[in-house]
């Protein structure tokens, strides 16, 4: 748990002959929970009988297990031959540019139109939420304070649709994402 909370970017090790397990997925969540980012790396490659199968398995697994950070890039490779360890660090590499990636307001903000656009936020209590503008406040993971009218009513569900638009769009697979809902402040409110 230390070494996750000091890390930036997790490599989680799997023995390929035996798949990703309970224990396996408990601790990718651990890193995700703690807003590291995530490349999981599968060892003993090359003693796997049917490769296509055991990545296909791997892949729905995490996709399932993991939903909360789609596209975690998974890299298989045998220490003991050397073929593909050359391959980890340049994903490390990727998965760190993301994990510091920075996106400006301006293209956040038309990015959270679109989204509003395709799929407005729900109407609670018969009123329609006001999302009015998104900042993003800080990277290492990436965080997007979300302005709306009632942020208590927004629903968990839809930030969650908010979160995997603004993954895909700015191209953040495998990074988690954290969404802050506030209020905007009142110029017209006085301080007492």
């Amino acid at each position: 748990l230390k070494t996750i909370r000091l890390a930036e970017v997790v490599i989680l090790v799997l023995d390929g002959t035996l798949g990703l397990e309970k224990q396996d997925l408990t601790i990718a969540d651990l890193v995700v929970q703690e807003g590291r980012a995530l490349v999981i790396g599968v060892n003993k490659w090359d003693l796997v009988e049917d490769r296509a199968k055991a990545l296909r398995a791997i892949e729905d697994r995490v996709e399932s297990g993991l939903a909360q950070v789609r596209g975690v890039p998974i890299v298989t490779f045998s220490a003991a031959t050397g073929r593909h360890v050359d391959r980890l660090m340049p994903a490390v590499a990727a998965q760190l540019e993301r994990w510091n990636r920075r996106v400006k307001t301006s293209e956040l903000n038309r990015w959270l139109e679109s989204a509003l656009d395709r799929h407005p936020p729900p109407a609670v209590r018969g009123r329609r939420l006001k999302l009015r503008y998104a900042t993003q406040v800080s990277a290492r993971p990436p965080t997007v304070a979300l302005f709306c009218s009632r942020p208590m009513a927004l629903p968990e569900d839809y930030i969650r649709y908010l979160a995997n638009g603004f993954r895909e769009t700015f191209d953040l697979a495998g990074v988690p994402i954290r969404f802050v809902v506030r209020k905007p402040e009142n110029p017209y409110e006085k301080a007492e």
